[in-house]
C-alpha cells in the first residue's frame, strides 16, 4: 500500500482522462452560489515534474499530456488549469487532481485530502499550501466513512487509489453505497484502470447493481510500453452532474480521433 508513487504515471492519458472530466464536473459545480465540499481519498502530491526520474522513467507523461495538451479548446476548464500550473511552475509542471480541485474551487468552498504514503504526504502538504484545505495522512477509505456527510453537504468526492491493493475491487462498492447512504447528494467519483485481464469488470457489475442511474465512461489507449497492462481509463459516477454524458462522449471521440492520428 504504502510503494505506490504515483510521480511515475503523472500526465500520463489516464491522467488526462480523469482530470479532463474532474476539471468539467467541477466547473459545472461551480457556477451556481452555493459552497460545495471536495474530498479525495487518495491524493498523492498533488504537484508533478515531468522531467524528474520517476517521469522520464516510464515515459508515460511523454505519450499522454506532451501529446494531449492540445486536444482541449483554451476555455476548456482542464487546459486552462494546466495553463495557470505552468505559467507559476513551469512548462514542465504537472497538476495531480488535488491542484486541479484547489484551481476551481473558490474560497467558501472545502477541500480535504487524504494520503497515507509518509513522503507522498509531506510533498502534498507543501504543494497544497498556497490553497490551503484539510490534509489527513490517513487512510483515504476511513476518511470517506468518517467524514461524510461533510459541511456544506454539496459537493463531490473523488476516489482514486492505485489498486495495488488487490482488494480494493472487492472494497469499493460496498464503501460507495455507505458513503452514499449517509450522503446522498453527493457527487460521488471512482476512477479505476482498465487492465488486460479485466480484474474491474465484477466491481463495476456490482456498482452497475448498486447504482443502476450511475455513469459510467471508459476511453480505451495503446499501452505505455512493451508488457504494460493498463490499456484504458474508466470513471464511474454517482449523482452524475447534468451534461456529463455528453462531455464524456466529446472526450471520447477525442480520444479516438487523435490517437489514430499519432
Amino acid at each position: 500500500m504504502l510503494s505506490y508513487q504515483h510521480g511515475y504515471h503523472a500526465g500520463n492519458l489516464a491522467d488526462v482522462h480523469k482530470h479532463a472530466l474532474l476539471a468539467w464536473m467541477l466547473a459545472y459545480l461551480t457556477q451556481k452560489d452555493k459552497p460545495l465540499s471536495y474530498l479525495e481519498t487518495h491524493a498523492g502530491r498533488g504537484l508533478y515534474d515531468l522531467t524528474d526520474a520517476a517521469a522520464l522513467k516510464t515515459g508515460e507523461a511523454a505519450k499522454g499530456i506532451a501529446i494531449a495538451a492540445d486536444w482541449f479548446a483554451a476555455d476548456h476548464p482542464y487546459r486552462a488549469v494546466l495553463g495557470r500550473i505552468r505559467a507559476r511552475y513551469g512548462a514542465n509542471a504537472y497538476p495531480g487532481s488535488p491542484l486541479v480541485a484547489a484551481e476551481m474551487l473558490r474560497p467558501v468552498d472545502s477541500i480535504h485530502l487524504a494520503e497515507l504514503h509518509p513522503q507522498e504526504y509531506a510533498a502534498l502538504a507543501t504543494n497544497m499550501a498556497p490553497y490551503g484545505g484539510v490534509f489527513r495522512q490517513r487512510d483515504g477509505f476511513e476518511m470517506a466513512l468518517s467524514l461524510c456527510p461533510p459541511d456544506p453537504r454539496r459537493g463531490l468526492m473523488l476516489v482514486d487509489p492505485s489498486f495495488e491493493v488487490k482488494t480494493d475491487y472487492d472494497t469499493i462498492p460496498p464503501l460507495l453505497a455507505k458513503v452514499h447512504r449517509k450522503w446522498g447528494v453527493g457527487v460521488l467519483v471512482l476512477w479505476y484502470p482498465v487492465l488486460t485481464d479485466g480484474p474491474h469488470r465484477p466491481m463495476l457489475r456490482a456498482l452497475q447493481d448498486a447504482f443502476p442511474e450511475g455513469l459510467r465512461h471508459e476511453v480505451s489507449f495503446p499501452p505505455a510500453r512493451d508488457g504494460h497492462r493498463m490499456v484504458g481509463s474508466g470513471l464511474f459516477v454517482v449523482n452524475p452532474p447534468y451534461g456529463l454524458q455528453d462531455e464524456g462522449a466529446r472526450l471520447s471521440a477525442m480520444f479516438q480521433q487523435r490517437l489514430m492520428q499519432n
